[in-house]
């Protein structure tokens, strides 16, 4: 007997034709984004773009914000499952930030999130049912704002959630109380790279119709704190580039800017001395290799190379080469990472660095950015 079929020949809808949507895990994600925005820089927003585990960029709409004070924000995002619904479809997902100085980053479940009370599945019991993919791109949200041992409990609720519960296995796998916060990629479908890329071009744009000589480029929350607050350079002429310095290096150029300084933490910068542009963890990291060839440079020995070269971050090499009077290693990570960048863009403008801690303090940066920074009548600090 014939069906008529809806979906056109060949019967089955593909996976690329499908509308994409967002897990439980996303929403939270993104709530706690738009929370930070309210609270940090009283920005409210109606959508933000996050990042999952795998380093794909996610655009999500935001409902509704309220800011309860000035530590606490509670952000709705409306669950959207595309073609891909599944019971939360249609749900809101509530998140609340709540701001303290504890440095650490905590996850609580809210009215309809279930708490953990058997073993064997991926979060202890006792703790909320909120699984370590959300946990993982919330990390990522919180180690890119809150850079000044600044604290945030996330609490997330679902107000339908003891409801929507019952249409689930939670209560045979242990998870009392509501619906787990769910998502290994947060996506059914990803926003793709050249879409992310794309969608940071129009901050140079502003910035040149606004008469900036300057671009100013910063790959995150750092920067932008020191570029802000230090330095006194105003945020309509700073330009967020995420991992994708040389992409926005190019833009900058092609817009007409023959000025760019960019400032970032160390960890992030170094990977432009070694000519390495998209900055992204998973496509470069030589940082120690880096730093050891410097240290090499300002006469380390073999030994203390060993014992950099076993660091896992930037900052844990700070202490040694403090001890070892090796501190010379940020002055050529900075002349470095000016040469490769001015390379990268054919030497069609002239490009400063400065590089900092995760606390926000200078390291180091190159004479463009010192001969910019009196250009431009900004506060640049005289460091020896």
């Amino acid at each position: 007997m014939g069906v008529a079929n809806p979906i056109g020949v060949g019967g089955l809808m593909k996976v690329e034709d499908m509308k994409g949507g967002y897990t439980t895990g996303s929403c939270a994600t993104a709530g706690m984004k738009a929370g930070l925005l309210a609270l940090l820089d009283k920005n409210i927003v109606d959508q933000v773009v996050i990042e999952n585990p795998q380093g794909q960029y996610i655009e999500v709409p935001i409902k509704a914000i309220e800011v309860i004070s000035d530590i606490e924000a509670k952000v709705t995002v409306m669950k959207d499952g595309g073609d891909d619904p599944d019971v939360t479809h249609g749900n809101d997902v509530e998140t609340t930030v709540t701001l303290d100085n504890t440095g650490e980053l905590r996850f609580r479940a809210g009215f309809g999130v279930g708490t953990v009370t058997k073993p064997g599945l991926a979060m202890p019991p006792g703790e909320p049912a909120i699984n370590p993919g959300p946990r993982a791109m919330m990390k990522i949200v919180f180690e890119e704002y809150c850079v000044h041992g600044q604290g945030v409990t996330v609490t997330v609720s679902v107000p339908n959630g003891k409801v929507l519960a019952k249409k689930t296995l939670n209560h045979t796998l242990g998870i009392e109380g509501g619906i787990s916060i769910i998502g290994t990629t947060g996506i059914v479908k990803p926003m793709s790279e050249e879409g992310f890329k794309n969608s940071l071009v129009p901050q140079l744009k502003v910035m040149k119709a606004n008469g900036c000589e300057t671009a100013v480029l910063v790959p995150g929350r750092i920067g932008q704190d020191l570029a802000e607050q230090v330095l006194g350079i105003h945020k309509n002429q700073m330009a967020e580039t995420s991992n994708f310095i040389g992409f926005m290096l190019e833009k900058a150029v092609q817009i007409g800017f023959k000025r760019i300084l960019i400032i970032g933490h160390i960890g992030k910068l170094i990977k432009l001395a070694s000519g390495s542009f998209h900055t992204h963890n998973r496509m470069s990291d030589g940082r120690m290799e880096s730093i050891v060839a410097y240290a090499a440079l300002e006469g380390a020995s073999q030994e203390v190379c060993e014992e950099l070269f076993n660091c896992q971050t930037t900052e844990s090499t700070f202490p040694i080469l403090e001890r070892e009077g090796l501190t010379g290693v940020y002055q050529r990570v900075v002349d470095r990472a000016s040469l490769r960048s001015e390379r990268y863009i054919a030497n069609e403008a002239e490009v400063g660095i400065i590089i900092t801690t995760l606390k926000g303090e200078i390291l180091a940066m190159d004479k463009h950015a010192k001969e910019i920074g009196e250009l431009e009548h900004w506060h640049i600090p005289c460091i020896s």
